[in-house]
């Protein structure tokens, strides 16, 4: 394949090039190789990324010692955990798009031949996924790791342990010295957060959809294998480019499907639905809510993991990690082992050669025969109230079918002050909308109002409907993804207080009881809002932003 990064150092006319990089160190043997941009997410604004720098050594070691020239470049990342519950949150899903832009523009002005992308925090995973496949130069993705669980009382707690536990104190269960307690240990050391939230499901994802190393996803962020892997991924790029592999080479319709079935036998975040129909646009592929629900319906639930279950990436970890999912999947011919994968082997060769280890007495995976739920848990819903769908993650979730009456707020903080103050009842469908796309705009997810529900006990006694989003850390009858969205006249935005909502698993449905000239009325007397940002990234993305029914992508206006 054709070496771009030549055009930059090679000729005389390229000789003010090669002084500058050769003020950076470089000798004429590092300029005679190829090069092959090392990024990463690293920062000091989230535990998931903090350590990033220090892996990006590793991965430029293996680069190097696989015949390559590394060059280091690092791009933004927003802590999903400390932006959730306030204006912030705003920005953390214009961040994936930003992250992707911004190595475009990095790997496309200097030329480089190929791409080590490490990422930890939520968005930082797709938005790094999605630059590989757009560019289509030889990739290798790695994950920066998990964090480790706290422990408390011989409980292991996650980040939203504490978000669960506001809600508790709120309503008076636990006191202040008690909720400080879990607050100072939920959160060891550095890593993602530790349950199948979404930074672990994109990480279990890229294994499974052929972009990363095998069992590269489960070793904790802390752990000495981290290192290893992150080097062996420089090595493994290096070799890429010398095979000519590229990523729309790996990102098939088919490779889709598998990142599918993980994310159904793993109980994944929502938001794996959301990034897979992004990443799909990048790599030229349709995929759509009916292949979500085509694959989820003959995939079974295996992986009993937080927060919907009991265990963290960690304990997987301990099994042999996703490895061990995709062997049980490939016995019983549920993912397409013939895929080809950034090791140039199959997902097939690569399992045949990983060394699982035996552990017939472990209860996180459960097999295939007896798993938690017959079908995944990643569910499209469509009806009245979403007529282009929204989603549902079951996982943990008891009932499938639930009829209330409607608590209508126009932005989350609204809604947070209401379950603060009590004024949620049992029955109740707390309905949180104009936080869509374009109306957040960003798709702010809702942890920080459906860890309170749950924290109050009222978690299997009410349910959410937004057009924005959740952590992987939610867990209830919460329903989002809503589209069309409230900011450009979608049902959502005629929903009144008292109106009846029914949301059904069984069937697929969510449903306004409304009457269609009723709704007719209500369609002419709304007005779109004013947009919340006039100017800025927020206002820019708002104004290419599409629905997230296709992934909330950006999508260039003509020129």
């Amino acid at each position: 394949m054709t070496i771009t990064s030549r055009n930059v150092v090679e000729g005389t006319a390229r000789a003010p090039h090669r002084a500058m990089y050769k003020a950076m160190g470089l000798t004429d043997e590092d300029l005679s190789k190829s090069f092959i941009g090392v990024c990463h997410t690293g920062n000091e604004a989230t535990p998931c990324n903090i350590h990033l720098p220090e892996l990006a050594k590793n991965a430029k070691q293996g680069v190097t010692d696989g015949g390559a020239t590394p060059r280091e470049f690092s791009t933004i990342a927003v802590s999903d955990g400390i932006a959730m519950g306030h204006e912030g949150m705003k920005s953390s899903l214009v961040s994936r798009e930003v992250i992707a832009d911004s190595i475009e523009l990095m790997v496309r002005a200097h030329q480089y031949d190929a791409i080590v992308g490490i990422a930890g925090c939520d968005k930082s995973l797709p938005g790094t996924m999605m630059a590989m496949a757009r560019l289509n130069l030889p990739s290798v993705f790695v994950y920066g790791g998990t964090i480790m669980p706290g422990m408390l009382n011989g409980e292991e707690l996650t980040v939203v342990d504490v978000y669960e536990a506001v809600g508790s104190y709120d309503a008076g269960k636990i006191s202040l010295e008690e909720l400080k307690n879990i607050e100072d240990v939920a959160c060891p050391n550095a890593g993602s957060c530790g349950g199948m939230f979404t930074a672990n499901t994109m990480a279990s994802i890229s294994e499974a959809i052929g972009l990363a190393l095998p069992g590269s996803a489960s070793p904790p962020a802390e752990d000495d294998r981290r290192g290893k892997i992150v080097y062996d991924s420089g090595i493994a790029c290096a070799n890429l480019l010398k095979l000519g592999i590229t990523p729309q080479e790996i990102l098939t319709f088919e490779a889709f499907e598998n990142a599918i079935t993980m994310l159904n036998a793993v109980g994944g975040s929502t938001n794996g639905i959301l990034h897979l129909l992004a990443l799909s646009h990048e790599a030229g592929i349709q995929l759509s809510y009916d292949d979500f629900e085509r694959i989820r319906k003959k995939t079974p639930h295996l992986a009993d993991m937080k927060p919907g279950g009991s265990y963290v990436m960690n304990s997987l970890d301990k099994i042999g990690g996703i490895p061990f999912v995709l062997k049980k999947l490939l016995d019983k011919k549920l993912i397409h082992g013939d895929t080809l994968t950034i090791t140039g082997k199959t997902i097939q060769e690569n399992i045949n050669e990983f060394s699982i280890p035996d552990t017939p007495e472990q209860q996180i995976v459960k097999s295939t025969e007896t798993p938690i739920h017959n079908v995944g848990t990643a569910v499209i819903l469509k009806g009245t109230l979403a007529p282009d769908g929204a989603v549902i993650k079951t996982a943990g979730v008891e009932m499938t079918e639930f009829t209330g009456t409607a608590k209508v707020f126009d932005r989350e903080e609204l809604a947070f002050d209401a379950v603060a103050k009590g004024k949620i009842d049992e029955g109740d469908v707390v309905v949180i909308r104009y936080e869509g796309p374009k109306g957040g705009p960003g798709m702010r997810e809702m942890l920080s109002t459906t860890a309170a529900l749950v924290g109050q006990g009222l978690g299997k006694k009410v349910a959410m409907v937004t057009d924005g989003r959740f952590s992987g850390g939610t867990r209830g009858f919460m329903v989002g993804h809503v589209a069309p969205e409230a900011f450009v006249g979608g049902p959502i935005a005629l929903v009144k207080n008292g109106d009846k909502i029914s949301i059904s698993t069984d069937n697929n449905s969510i449903n306004l009881h409304v009457s269609e000239d009723e709704l007719q009325k209500r369609k002419q007397e709304w007005k779109k809002p004013t947009p919340n940002y006039q100017s800025g990234a927020l206002a820019k993305y708002a104004s290419l932003v599409g629905s997230a029914a296709d992934g909330a992508i950006t999508i260039p206006a003509n020129y």
